[in-house]
């Protein structure tokens, strides 16, 4: 049986996508609710949508299991196993659904802004429910209370997140395409 082979470039890929979530992540505005403001799911996002559900996904879990371990990688430059059963830790958790409805409406080289939207639009609902639930589920505050420090906050900010992966991913497309022909002629 002939072993399927995992291109060096694949490899990565993934491994700059999980940088750049590993950078993006820390950069973090504090909110009184406990859960912050973060580029995390920017990265995350972008990450689905430019690599697919698959390969989003790994490098999502790179990121995951670097803050696990201890590299400061998550919000305001925490890490930890501490981080993932805290009140943030069903927001962090979400990320890998985030990743896969992200890139799950985007096969082949076409990029579709709706198919892109509708992908992390439902990945942010998802998102929302998980860290909303775990959060309730820490905290035992009212479903009031839990939304307004977990969801209500983000809206706009997500939005805008959402519209600068769609202005953004047709560009980075591009460009690794591009790469990809170079690679190929030489």
């Amino acid at each position: 049986m002939e072993q399927k082979k995992f291109p060096t470039e694949r490899i990565a890929l993934i491994a700059v996508m999980a940088a750049v979530i590993c950078v993006l992540s820390p950069i973090a505005i504090p909110l009184s609710g406990g859960v912050p403001i973060s580029l995390a799911t920017f990265a995350v996002m972008l990450t689905g949508v430019l690599l697919g559900p698959i390969d989003g996904a790994l490098a999502t879990l790179v990121f995951l299991l670097l803050g696990m371990v201890g590299v400061p990688v998550f919000s305001s430059y925490q890490a930890g196993l501490g981080v993932l059963f805290g009140k943030t830790g069903g927001f962090i958790l979400g990320y890998i659904p985030l990743v896969l409805c992200s890139g799950l409406f985007l096969r082949g080289k076409n990029f579709s802004v709706w198919k892109a939207v509708g992908g992390m639009l439902l990945g942010t609902v998802i998102l929302y429910t998980f860290g909303a639930v775990w959060f309730l589920i820490l905290t035992h505050a009212t479903w009031k209370l839990v939304l307004s420090a977990t969801v209500l906050p983000f809206l706009p900010g997500d939005a805008i997140k959402i519209l600068l992966v769609c202005l953004l991913a047709p560009v980075l497309m591009k460009a690794l395409e591009k790469m990809k022909a170079r690679k190929a002629i030489a």
